[in-house]
């Protein structure tokens, strides 16, 4: 399994495209800035997009791509494009975005009965097979009903803890699983602390505790994601600070990196 990063920033600017990750070419995980970045003929190949959560940085670019790819869909007679979420993720797509007021309803375009987009609803625990992948869907701890996600490969499963504050079902599970690599948010610095704690987000100290539940025995790649851009220079020293304290025993640091747009992973 190829992982694309196309996008992994928690805001916009320069150079920074908020959250999408494309699987392979056929499935997107989240439709953030950063599906603009893929080729009409990219975007018409996707037939799966799975979202962790109704919020826009992660869905903003789903009414585009569609509007985009709609009549080459239509004259390949392509299915259509499936939209796994949350039922209140769904209820608030439908009520908020495709609702003909701020986006046509892809669902029932060109008919109801042969849309563009059909929605389809998905729980936590519950394993999607699609686009040739099994992907698990994790629990995720947000001010909206919100998901992580687990695609097993070849070399283990790709983890994606979605927008998350704290979350002892996650480590739970993913104790259970064999992680090839992680992608955990840190959202906020530590100065944003509070604001971090209210929005349920993570920052380097709660992102510090949180990676003491991961098994002893287990080592893998940890990818921070969803950085805010004026704050991501202080949020790397406030991580690197921590898993490189002196105090801590070179056994129990954990291999902490930095997502990109652009990064490519072949499991």
């Amino acid at each position: 399994m190829r992982v694309r990063v196309l996008g992994c920033s928690g805001a916009i600017s320069q150079g920074c495209r908020t959250t999408s990750f494309l699987l392979d070419d056929n499935v997107l995980i989240d439709a953030g800035t950063g599906v603009g970045d893929l080729t009409l003929a990219e975007m018409a190949g996707v037939d799966h997009v799975l979202l962790t959560h109704s919020h826009l940085d992660h869905v903003a670019a789903l009414p585009l791509m569609l509007d985009a790819v709609a009549a080459r869909r239509m004259a390949a007679g392509a299915a259509p494009l499936q939209v796994h979420a949350l039922p209140g993720t769904i209820e608030a797509l439908r009520s908020h975005i495709f609702n003909n007021l701020i986006w046509p309803d892809f669902s029932a375009i060109p008919s109801a009965e042969t849309p563009l987009m059909r929605f389809v609803p998905i729980a936590v625990g519950e394993v999607l097979h699609v686009g040739g992948k099994a992907i698990e869907v994790l629990p995720a701890v947000h001010t909206v009903p919100a998901v992580g996600f687990a695609a097993a490969s070849a070399s283990g499963h790709w983890v994606f803890s979605g927008d998350t504050g704290r979350n002892p079902a996650f480590w739970k599970r993913i104790n259970q699983l064999p992680v090839a690599l992680l992608v955990i948010e840190t959202a906020f610095s530590n100065r944003e602390h509070e604001l971090a704690q209210r929005s349920l987000h993570l920052a380097p100290g709660t992102l510090a505790q949180e990676l003491e539940q991961i098994d002893p025995g287990s080592r893998y790649p940890i990818y921070i994601t969803h950085t805010k851009p004026a704050e991501t220079g202080l949020i790397m020293e406030e991580i690197r600070d921590f898993d490189e304290a002196p105090r801590r025993a070179e056994s129990v640091r954990h291999d902490i990196r930095w997502l990109s747009a652009g990064q490519t992973f072949e499991l």
